[in-house]
Protein backbone atom coordinates (compact mmCIF):
# COMPACT_ATOMS: atom_id res chain seq x y z
CA UNK A 1 0.00 0.00 0.00
CA UNK A 2 3.05 2.35 0.33
CA UNK A 3 2.90 2.77 -3.66
CA UNK A 4 -0.67 3.73 -3.36
CA UNK A 5 -2.43 6.52 -1.36
CA UNK A 6 -6.12 6.10 -1.05
CA UNK A 7 -6.73 9.40 0.11
CA UNK A 8 -4.52 10.90 -3.20
CA UNK A 9 -6.51 8.08 -5.50
CA UNK A 10 -10.07 9.27 -4.69
CA UNK A 11 -9.17 13.27 -4.65
CA UNK A 12 -7.91 12.79 -7.94
CA UNK A 13 -10.93 10.55 -9.36
CA UNK A 14 -13.37 13.26 -8.02
CA UNK A 15 -11.24 16.01 -9.22
CA UNK A 16 -11.65 14.11 -12.78
CA UNK A 17 -15.80 13.12 -12.54
CA UNK A 18 -16.10 16.98 -11.52
CA UNK A 19 -14.03 18.33 -14.54
CA UNK A 20 -15.88 16.11 -16.77
CA UNK A 21 -19.23 16.67 -15.42
CA UNK A 22 -18.03 20.76 -16.30
CA UNK A 23 -17.27 19.32 -19.83
CA UNK A 24 -21.12 18.24 -20.36
CA UNK A 25 -22.44 21.22 -18.63
CA UNK A 26 -20.20 23.62 -20.63
CA UNK A 27 -20.56 22.34 -23.99
CA UNK A 28 -24.26 21.34 -23.22
CA UNK A 29 -23.80 17.74 -23.29
CA UNK A 30 -21.24 18.13 -26.16
CA UNK A 31 -23.55 19.56 -28.62
CA UNK A 32 -21.01 22.41 -28.82
CA UNK A 33 -17.81 20.48 -28.57
CA UNK A 34 -15.36 20.04 -31.21
CA UNK A 35 -14.93 16.67 -31.69
CA UNK A 36 -11.14 17.45 -33.08
CA UNK A 37 -10.07 18.15 -29.40
CA UNK A 38 -11.00 14.96 -27.96
CA UNK A 39 -7.44 13.69 -27.55
CA UNK A 40 -6.53 16.81 -26.13
CA UNK A 41 -9.24 16.32 -23.72
CA UNK A 42 -7.98 13.25 -22.48
CA UNK A 43 -4.74 14.53 -22.44
CA UNK A 44 -5.59 16.98 -20.28
CA UNK A 45 -8.47 14.73 -18.06
CA UNK A 46 -4.98 12.25 -17.41
CA UNK A 47 -3.43 15.25 -16.52
CA UNK A 48 -5.95 16.90 -14.21
CA UNK A 49 -5.83 13.08 -12.49
CA UNK A 50 -1.55 13.03 -11.60
CA UNK A 51 -1.75 16.53 -10.55
CA UNK A 52 -4.24 15.80 -7.73
CA UNK A 53 -3.23 12.72 -6.69
CA UNK A 54 0.27 13.76 -6.32
CA UNK A 55 -0.46 17.04 -5.31
CA UNK A 56 -3.01 14.96 -2.29
CA UNK A 57 0.45 12.77 -1.61
CA UNK A 58 2.05 15.98 -1.13
CA UNK A 59 0.63 17.66 1.21
CA UNK A 60 0.22 14.50 3.54
CA UNK A 61 3.58 14.77 4.15
CA UNK A 62 4.42 15.96 7.63
CA UNK A 63 6.56 19.54 7.01
CA UNK A 64 4.25 19.78 4.34
CA UNK A 65 1.11 19.31 6.16
CA UNK A 66 2.93 21.79 8.76
CA UNK A 67 2.27 24.59 6.07
CA UNK A 68 -1.35 23.41 5.09
CA UNK A 69 -2.43 23.43 8.82
CA UNK A 70 -0.89 26.81 9.99
CA UNK A 71 -2.69 28.06 6.40
CA UNK A 72 -6.26 26.93 7.07
CA UNK A 73 -5.47 28.52 10.63
CA UNK A 74 -4.30 31.87 9.77
CA UNK A 75 -8.08 31.64 7.33
CA UNK A 76 -9.66 31.38 10.41
CA UNK A 77 -7.84 33.85 12.63
CA UNK A 78 -8.00 37.57 13.77
CA UNK A 79 -4.90 37.78 11.41
CA UNK A 80 -7.07 36.74 8.08
CA UNK A 81 -6.78 40.64 6.91
CA UNK A 82 -3.36 41.02 7.59
CA UNK A 83 -2.17 37.68 6.25
CA UNK A 84 -4.65 38.40 3.31
CA UNK A 85 -2.78 41.59 2.09
CA UNK A 86 0.75 39.90 3.01
CA UNK A 87 -0.26 36.99 0.45
CA UNK A 88 -1.34 39.37 -2.33
CA UNK A 89 2.07 41.78 -2.16
CA UNK A 90 3.68 38.13 -2.21
CA UNK A 91 1.68 36.91 -5.27
CA UNK A 92 2.50 39.98 -7.18
CA UNK A 93 6.12 39.67 -5.97
CA UNK A 94 7.43 36.13 -6.37
CA UNK A 95 4.27 34.53 -8.29
CA UNK A 96 3.54 37.05 -10.89
CA UNK A 97 6.50 39.10 -11.32
CA UNK A 98 8.84 36.59 -10.00
CA UNK A 99 11.60 38.87 -8.25
CA UNK A 100 13.15 35.51 -7.06
CA UNK A 101 14.68 34.64 -10.00
CA UNK A 102 15.05 38.68 -11.67
CA UNK A 103 16.90 38.91 -8.60
CA UNK A 104 19.90 35.92 -9.78
CA UNK A 105 19.90 37.39 -13.27
CA UNK A 106 17.78 40.27 -15.14
CA UNK A 107 18.57 38.14 -18.47
CA UNK A 108 16.97 34.98 -16.59
CA UNK A 109 14.48 36.35 -15.05
CA UNK A 110 12.80 38.11 -18.41
CA UNK A 111 13.23 34.57 -20.16
CA UNK A 112 11.38 32.62 -17.55
CA UNK A 113 8.39 35.61 -17.17
CA UNK A 114 8.04 35.27 -21.24
CA UNK A 115 8.14 31.38 -20.79
CA UNK A 116 6.24 31.92 -17.94
CA UNK A 117 3.13 34.21 -19.61
CA UNK A 118 3.35 32.13 -22.99
CA UNK A 119 2.46 28.93 -20.89
CA UNK A 120 -0.23 30.62 -18.46
CA UNK A 121 -1.78 32.51 -21.51
CA UNK A 122 -1.69 29.41 -23.69
CA UNK A 123 -4.03 27.37 -20.78
CA UNK A 124 -6.21 30.25 -20.19
CA UNK A 125 -7.23 29.89 -23.92
CA UNK A 126 -7.19 26.25 -25.05
CA UNK A 127 -8.37 24.59 -21.52
CA UNK A 128 -11.73 26.43 -21.61
CA UNK A 129 -12.18 25.04 -25.46
CA UNK A 130 -10.68 21.88 -25.21
CA UNK A 131 -13.84 22.02 -21.91
CA UNK A 132 -15.85 22.99 -24.48
CA UNK A 133 -17.07 26.09 -22.39
CA UNK A 134 -16.33 28.40 -25.13
CA UNK A 135 -16.78 28.08 -29.04
CA UNK A 136 -17.32 30.43 -32.04
CA UNK A 137 -19.95 30.11 -34.48
CA UNK A 138 -20.04 32.54 -38.15
CA UNK A 139 -22.93 34.48 -38.25
CA UNK A 140 -25.16 32.96 -41.41
CA UNK A 141 -25.58 36.36 -42.58
CA UNK A 142 -22.02 36.90 -43.25
CA UNK A 143 -21.20 33.97 -44.53
CA UNK A 144 -23.71 33.76 -47.15
CA UNK A 145 -22.19 37.02 -49.30
CA UNK A 146 -18.58 37.33 -50.16
CA UNK A 147 -18.41 41.01 -50.06
CA UNK A 148 -19.21 40.77 -46.74
CA UNK A 149 -16.87 40.74 -43.92
CA UNK A 150 -17.35 37.53 -41.40
CA UNK A 151 -18.36 38.38 -38.10
CA UNK A 152 -18.42 35.86 -35.10
CA UNK A 153 -20.04 35.24 -32.02
CA UNK A 154 -18.75 33.93 -28.94
CA UNK A 155 -20.58 31.74 -26.73
CA UNK A 156 -19.82 30.81 -23.31
CA UNK A 157 -20.94 27.42 -21.43
CA UNK A 158 -23.95 27.60 -24.74
CA UNK A 159 -24.88 31.33 -23.99
CA UNK A 160 -24.21 33.95 -26.55
CA UNK A 161 -21.71 36.89 -25.37
CA UNK A 162 -20.78 38.91 -28.09
CA UNK A 163 -19.79 39.48 -31.98
CA UNK A 164 -16.70 40.80 -33.56
CA UNK A 165 -15.46 41.14 -37.40
CA UNK A 166 -12.81 38.26 -38.21
CA UNK A 167 -10.52 41.64 -39.21
CA UNK A 168 -11.48 43.42 -36.59
CA UNK A 169 -8.82 44.25 -33.45
CA UNK A 170 -10.70 41.77 -31.00
CA UNK A 171 -10.22 39.12 -33.83
CA UNK A 172 -6.85 39.62 -34.45
CA UNK A 173 -6.21 38.97 -30.70
CA UNK A 174 -8.55 36.34 -30.42
CA UNK A 175 -7.23 33.95 -33.07
CA UNK A 176 -4.21 34.74 -33.16
CA UNK A 177 -3.17 35.21 -29.46
CA UNK A 178 -2.06 31.61 -28.92
CA UNK A 179 0.44 32.65 -31.66
CA UNK A 180 1.72 35.34 -29.64
CA UNK A 181 2.01 32.96 -26.73
CA UNK A 182 4.24 30.48 -28.61
CA UNK A 183 6.98 33.49 -29.64
CA UNK A 184 6.64 33.92 -26.14
CA UNK A 185 7.84 30.64 -24.69
CA UNK A 186 10.10 29.89 -27.75
CA UNK A 187 12.18 32.79 -26.91
CA UNK A 188 12.09 31.92 -23.47
CA UNK A 189 12.83 28.12 -24.04
CA UNK A 190 15.48 28.33 -26.19
CA UNK A 191 16.87 31.07 -23.75
CA UNK A 192 17.29 28.76 -21.10
CA UNK A 193 18.07 25.67 -23.50
CA UNK A 194 21.24 27.33 -25.09
CA UNK A 195 22.40 27.56 -21.70
CA UNK A 196 21.79 24.36 -20.55
CA UNK A 197 23.61 22.91 -23.52
CA UNK A 198 26.88 25.59 -23.13
CA UNK A 199 27.29 26.53 -19.58
CA UNK A 200 29.87 24.31 -18.15
CA UNK A 201 28.72 23.98 -14.45
CA UNK A 202 24.87 23.14 -15.85
CA UNK A 203 26.63 20.32 -18.10
CA UNK A 204 28.30 18.99 -15.36
CA UNK A 205 24.49 18.41 -12.79
CA UNK A 206 21.84 18.78 -15.51
CA UNK A 207 19.68 15.21 -16.56
CA UNK A 208 18.20 15.12 -19.96
CA UNK A 209 14.90 13.96 -18.23
CA UNK A 210 14.36 17.05 -15.58
CA UNK A 211 16.37 19.49 -17.28
CA UNK A 212 16.85 19.06 -21.17
CA UNK A 213 13.65 17.73 -22.20
CA UNK A 214 10.99 19.87 -20.61
CA UNK A 215 12.31 23.04 -22.35
CA UNK A 216 12.48 20.35 -25.82
CA UNK A 217 8.85 20.04 -24.94
CA UNK A 218 8.20 23.07 -24.57
CA UNK A 219 9.67 24.20 -27.98
CA UNK A 220 8.22 21.33 -29.89
CA UNK A 221 4.65 22.23 -28.53
CA UNK A 222 4.71 25.72 -29.79
CA UNK A 223 7.19 25.37 -33.28
CA UNK A 224 4.22 23.13 -34.13
CA UNK A 225 1.42 24.99 -32.59
CA UNK A 226 2.64 27.91 -34.74
CA UNK A 227 3.31 26.11 -37.42
CA UNK A 228 -0.31 25.56 -37.61
CA UNK A 229 -0.93 28.91 -38.75
CA UNK A 230 1.78 29.41 -40.75
CA UNK A 231 0.93 26.56 -42.95
CA UNK A 232 -2.63 27.84 -43.47
CA UNK A 233 -1.49 31.58 -43.89
CA UNK A 234 1.29 30.51 -46.65
CA UNK A 235 1.48 27.14 -47.75
CA UNK A 236 -2.85 26.83 -48.47
CA UNK A 237 -3.20 23.56 -45.85
CA UNK A 238 -1.04 21.44 -48.02
CA UNK A 239 0.95 20.37 -44.87
CA UNK A 240 -2.00 20.85 -42.40
CA UNK A 241 -2.13 16.88 -41.64
CA UNK A 242 0.78 16.39 -40.70
CA UNK A 243 1.22 19.37 -38.51
CA UNK A 244 -2.09 19.10 -36.77
CA UNK A 245 -0.74 15.59 -36.07
CA UNK A 246 2.49 16.60 -34.73
CA UNK A 247 0.90 19.30 -32.53
CA UNK A 248 -1.41 16.94 -30.93
CA UNK A 249 1.52 14.19 -30.32
CA UNK A 250 3.62 16.97 -28.48
CA UNK A 251 0.91 18.68 -26.79
CA UNK A 252 -0.33 15.19 -25.12
CA UNK A 253 3.32 14.06 -24.34
CA UNK A 254 3.31 17.80 -22.27
CA UNK A 255 0.37 17.13 -20.54
CA UNK A 256 0.80 13.62 -19.28
CA UNK A 257 4.53 14.72 -18.25
CA UNK A 258 3.46 17.29 -15.98
CA UNK A 259 2.45 15.13 -13.20
CA UNK A 260 5.77 13.61 -13.08
CA UNK A 261 8.72 16.16 -14.26
CA UNK A 262 9.53 19.56 -13.10
CA UNK A 263 6.48 21.18 -14.80
CA UNK A 264 4.50 20.14 -11.56
CA UNK A 265 6.65 23.02 -10.24
CA UNK A 266 4.17 25.51 -11.78
CA UNK A 267 1.17 23.58 -9.45
CA UNK A 268 3.76 23.79 -6.53
CA UNK A 269 5.05 27.71 -6.44
CA UNK A 270 1.69 28.91 -5.38
CA UNK A 271 2.26 27.39 -1.84
CA UNK A 272 5.48 29.01 -1.43
CA UNK A 273 2.92 31.94 -0.31
CA UNK A 274 1.68 29.24 2.59
CA UNK A 275 5.58 29.35 3.99
CA UNK A 276 5.83 33.07 3.55
CA UNK A 277 2.58 33.95 5.63
CA UNK A 278 3.89 30.78 7.87
CA UNK A 279 7.18 32.36 8.53
CA UNK A 280 5.65 35.79 9.07
CA UNK A 281 3.33 34.61 11.70
CA UNK A 282 6.73 33.01 13.38
CA UNK A 283 8.11 36.15 14.07
CA UNK A 284 4.53 37.46 15.25
CA UNK A 285 4.91 34.44 18.00
CA UNK A 286 8.17 35.05 19.02
CA UNK A 287 12.16 33.91 18.02
CA UNK A 288 14.16 31.01 18.93
CA UNK A 289 17.23 31.76 20.83
CA UNK A 290 20.32 29.32 20.34
CA UNK A 291 21.46 27.83 23.74
CA UNK A 292 25.02 28.23 23.06
CA UNK A 293 25.27 31.37 21.17
CA UNK A 294 22.41 32.85 22.96
CA UNK A 295 21.43 34.86 19.02
CA UNK A 296 17.93 34.80 17.52
CA UNK A 297 18.00 32.34 14.48
CA UNK A 298 15.01 31.01 13.82
CA UNK A 299 10.63 31.52 14.91
CA UNK A 300 9.68 29.35 18.35
CA UNK A 301 6.86 27.91 15.93
CA UNK A 302 9.44 26.72 13.49
CA UNK A 303 11.30 24.43 16.64
CA UNK A 304 8.36 23.58 17.66
CA UNK A 305 6.70 21.95 14.75
CA UNK A 306 10.30 20.60 13.94
CA UNK A 307 9.88 18.57 16.94
CA UNK A 308 6.85 17.08 16.40
CA UNK A 309 7.64 16.89 12.76
CA UNK A 310 10.91 14.74 14.09
CA UNK A 311 9.36 12.53 16.75
CA UNK A 312 6.37 11.83 13.89
CA UNK A 313 9.18 10.70 11.44
CA UNK A 314 11.21 8.38 14.19
CA UNK A 315 14.23 10.67 14.81
CA UNK A 316 15.22 11.37 18.38
CA UNK A 317 17.28 14.61 18.56
CA UNK A 318 17.36 14.56 22.40
CA UNK A 319 20.37 14.68 24.68
CA UNK A 320 20.46 12.84 28.18
CA UNK A 321 19.83 16.11 29.82
CA UNK A 322 16.42 16.60 27.25
CA UNK A 323 18.34 19.20 25.16
CA UNK A 324 16.84 19.25 21.81
CA UNK A 325 19.66 19.37 18.55
CA UNK A 326 16.88 21.40 17.06
CA UNK A 327 17.50 23.88 19.48
CA UNK A 328 20.23 25.31 18.80
CA UNK A 329 21.69 27.27 15.84
CA UNK A 330 23.29 26.28 12.53
CA UNK A 331 26.18 27.98 13.65
CA UNK A 332 25.77 26.99 17.57
CA UNK A 333 25.91 23.14 15.90
CA UNK A 334 29.62 23.95 14.26
CA UNK A 335 31.00 25.12 17.57
CA UNK A 336 29.71 22.65 19.64
CA UNK A 337 30.87 19.78 17.08
CA UNK A 338 34.47 21.71 17.40
CA UNK A 339 34.42 22.17 20.63
CA UNK A 340 34.10 17.89 20.97
CA UNK A 341 36.78 17.37 18.24
CA UNK A 342 38.79 18.98 20.86
CA UNK A 343 37.53 17.52 24.00
CA UNK A 344 38.57 14.09 21.99
CA UNK A 345 41.79 15.47 21.38
CA UNK A 346 42.59 16.37 24.84
CA UNK A 347 41.17 12.81 25.94
CA UNK A 348 43.49 11.16 23.68
CA UNK A 349 46.74 13.58 24.69
CA UNK A 350 47.49 13.98 21.02
CA UNK A 351 46.36 17.09 18.70
CA UNK A 352 47.86 15.65 15.24
CA UNK A 353 47.70 12.79 13.73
Amino acid sequence: MKLFNTTAFFAALTATLITVTLVLLGSRNLQNYDAALVAYLFGTLFAIFGVVYRYSVWIQRPPTKVYLKSSIRTLFSKEFIQCSWFSLKDFVKNILFQSFIIKRSKKKGIAHLMMAFGCLMAFAITVPLTFGWIHFTLVPETGLYPNVENIYTIHFFGFEMSTFPINSFVGFMTFGALNWCSVLVIIGATYFLQKRLKDPGLISTQTFEADILPLLLLNLVSITGLGLSLNYKFMNGKAFEFMAVSHAFFVIVFLIWIPFGKFFHIIQRPAQIGAHIYKEIGKNTGMQVCKHTKKEYTTRLHVTDLKEITTELGFNLQNNAGDSLLEYSPEGKRDLLAIAHLQARQTSGTYFG
